[in-house]
């Protein structure tokens, strides 16, 4: 196999842990499976513009949590690019390759590459941005913010900053007034969560919380129901854990190829795989059937 990119985003979860022996570390799980592996460690920002130059290789290579493989993705689907993207798990909690069954370690994971079998997935979209596990509107995005504050502000150990975000939130959490509007057809909202997953989440032989499937079609749409404070907290802890389990702790709302989600105001924070960004509303979902093509296991 002729020399194939690899772009890993040095800055997150996993990576970040490696520090300086995770250039080493990639290129040595590539060359015990015959793979001459060009390792470049990028940051965050680096990412798009890195795989919109290597688009059009046969075969590229990308490192890092859900929140850089979307990315990546977006970045890939955008240029128009050919290339199968392989996927080095290297983020904290590694959803999409848990779905897609390639081992979270390095050698594993480069096994998978390097014996070339490739399933064509499915792409979310919200307002044009690809996202390829969920996306959610509500207490997860704040959450996630004020959490990232407190870690920036040191302090203590990685529980103890959940723990005091997830009390933060939870006492200012608000029912979010939203209108579901599927086929022209409007639906009042009134939730703390709403959940948009790519495909069905839920329980099934893989677990709890876990895709079958991310060829099935359909975008699953969730809401949180009324819940107790103590309910709240539970539910908090989990997802900042990156344990929420949709099936059992949301109430399902619709499954559709697409829908909008109108606002009361005009803008709103939406998380993307794990990654907070501010979206001017409505929030248009869309989904692409099969419009990616990845390294999985033959099964």
């Amino acid at each position: 196999m002729s020399r194939v990119p690899v772009l890993v985003n040095a800055g997150g979860g996993t990576a970040s842990a490696k520090g300086e022996t995770l250039e080493g570390e990639v290129r040595q799980a590539f060359a015990a499976v015959g793979i001459e592996a060009d390792v470049r460690l990028l940051g965050g920002g680096d990412l798009a513009a890195a795989v919109t130059a290597a688009a059009n290789a046969p075969l590229l290579v990308v490192g890092g949590g859900d929140g850089t493989l979307s990315t990546a993705a977006g970045a890939l689907l955008a240029a128009g690019g050919q290339a199968t993207l392989g996927l080095l798990p290297l983020g904290t909690h590694n959803h999409l390759a848990r779905d897609l069954g390639i081992p979270l370690d390095l050698a594993g994971a480069a096994r998978v590459v390097a014996d070339g079998h490739t399933l064509r997935i499915d792409v979310a979209r919200v307002n044009g941005r690809v996202f390829l596990n969920n996306a959610s509107v509500g207490i997860y995005p704040a959450l996630v913010l004020r959490r990232e504050a407190l870690r920036r502000a040191g302090g203590g150990p990685k529980w103890r900053a959940d723990l005091r975000a997830a009390w933060t939130v939870l006492k200012r959490a608000r029912h979010h007034r939203l209108r579901l509007v599927v086929e022209g057809r409007p639906t009042p909202l009134a939730t703390p969560l709403l959940f948009v997953g790519n495909n069905r989440y839920g329980q099934g032989p893989i677990g709890l919380g876990r895709r079958a499937s991310l060829r099935d079609g359909v975008l699953s749409v969730m809401a949180l129901g009324r819940s107790s404070r103590f309910g709240l907290v539970r539910l908090a802890l989990r997802t900042l854990a990156g344990r929420t389990h949709p099936e059992r702790d949301l109430a399902a709302v619709a499954e559709v190829r697409a829908c909008e989600v109108h606002l009361r105001g005009s803008a709103v924070e939406l998380a993307l795989d794990g990654e907070v960004v501010r979206m001017d509303g409505p929030l248009r979902f869309t989904l692409e059937p099969l419009a990616l093509t990845v390294c999985a296991p033959a099964a």
